[in-house]
C-alpha cells in the first residue's frame, strides 16, 4: 500500500494469510511498527518539501534520502541475514524495478513542491488501484469484477481530490501525484517478477543503491550547496526515510499484512498534522472526501487479494 518509496514487497510475493493470528500483543507490536514506518514516511515528504522550498533540487534530495538510508539498512543486514543477501541472480530484474520505482519517487517528490502535503499523500494511495490494472495487463492475472468494481470507484475518489474545474485543478502537482501513484504500482509488478528469488534487503538494497546512483548523476547538472540547516534535515532525511523501511520489515515479521496494511493510511493523519503545523495547510474538504474513497476501495482490493490467496491454498 501506499507510493514505493520504501521498498515494501506485494502481498502475494512475500506472504499468505496464516491460518491463525499471532498472539495478540505481538499483532499490536506489528500495528505499532507500521503507524510508526508511516509517520516516519509523513515526515520524510514533509523534509522533501521543506528542503525543496529552500532551493534544493529534487535529484539532490534523493541522492541523500538513498545515501543516508544506507546507514540504518546496513546495521539492519549486518545484524540479520548478513551480507550474502546481496547476492543476485537477477541484476536486470533489479535495474528495471529501480528504474520505474526511482521514476515514481522522482515525481512523487516533485509532487510535493506543488501540492499540499495531504494531497500529495493522499495520491499516492492510488498505486494499489495502478497495480491491479498492471497485474491484469502485464502479469495476466485474472482480476475479478469486484477488484475492477473497486479500481473505477477509486478513481472517482481521485478525481474528486482532483478537483478538475478550471481555476481549481492543480495540473502539475495532480499530474505528478498520479505519475508517482503509477511508478510505484510498476516498481510492485517488477518486484513480482523477481520475488521469487530475490529476498526482501536484497531488492530494497539495490533499489537503495540505485537512488543513490541517479541522485548523482541529476545533481551533476544542478547542484545547490545547502546550508548547515538544511544539510542537516537532508540527513535525517535519508536517516528517516531507512528507519522507515526497517518499521515496515519489523511490522510484517510480527502480524500479516491484511492486519496491518489499511494502518498504511495513517500517513494521510501525519500528514494533515504536518502540512498544519509547518504550513499552516487546512485540508480541502473534497481532498479528504476523495481520500476515504481511495482509501476504502484499496482496503476493499486487499481484503479481495486476501481471499483469493486463501482459496488457492
Amino acid at each position: 500500500m501506499g507510493v514505493d518509496l520504501r521498498g515494501d514487497l506485494p502481498l502475494k510475493t512475500r506472504v499468505s494469510p496464516p491460518p491463525a493470528l499471532p498472539p495478540a500483543n505481538q499483532v499490536l507490536l506489528g500495528i505499532a511498527f507500521r503507524v510508526a514506518a508511516m509517520a516516519c514516511m509523513a515526515c520524510l515528504s514533509a523534509i522533501v518539501k521543506w528542503t525543496g522550498s529552500r532551493g534544493i533540487p529534487v535529484f539532490e534530495i534523493i541522492l541523500f534520502r538513498n545515501l543516508f538510508a544506507f546507514v540504518p539498512l546496513g546495521l539492519y543486514i549486518a545484524r540479520t541475514t548478513g551480507w550474502e543477501v546481496l547476492k543476485t541472480k537477477r541484476p536486470l530484474g533489479h535495474l528495471a524495478r529501480a528504474t520505474v520505482g526511482l521514476t515514481g519517487m522522482v515525481c512523487g517528490f516533485s509532487a510535493v513542491q506543488h501540492l499540499p502535503l495531504t494531497e500529495a499523500t493522499a495520491l499516492q494511495f492510488t498505486s494499489p488501484l495502478f497495480m491491479t490494472a498492471l497485474s491484469a495487463m502485464l502479469l495476466s492475472e485474472k482480476v475479478g469484477r469486484h477488484r475492477w468494481a473497486a479500481v473505477v470507484v477509486g478513481f472517482l475518489g481521485v478525481l474528486i481530490m482532483a478537483r478538475p474545474l478550471p481555476g481549481h485543478m492543480n495540473v502539475p502537482g495532480v499530474t505528478l501525484g498520479i505519475l508517482s501513484a503509477l511508478g510505484a504500482a510498476g516498481a510492485m509488478v517488477a518486484i513480482r517478477q523477481i520475488a521469487d528469488t530475490e529476498r526482501g534487503p536484497t531488492i530494497v538494497f539495490y533499489f537503495t543503491l540505485g537512488g543513490v546512483a541517479i541522485g548523482v548523476v541529476g545533481s551533476l547538472f544542478h547542484w545547490v550547496t545547502p546550508d548547515p540547516l538544511t544539510l542537516g534535515m537532508l540527513i535525517v532525511a535519508g536517516l528517516i526515510g531507512g528507519v522507515g523501511q526497517l518499521f515496515l520489515t519489523e511490522a510484517l515479521r510480527q502480524a500479516p499484512v491484511g492486519v496491518i496494511a489499511p494502518f498504511d493510511y495513517t500517513q494521510l493523519v501525519w500528514a494533515a498534522l504536518l502540512g498544519l503545523l509547518i504550513w499552516g495547510e487546512l485540508p480541502h474538504p473534497l481532498t479528504l472526501i476523495g481520500a476515504v474513497i481511495v482509501a476504502a476501495s484499496g482496503v476493499y482490493i486487499l481484503h479481495r487479494e486476501l481471499i483469493r490467496f486463501r482459496q488457492a491454498a
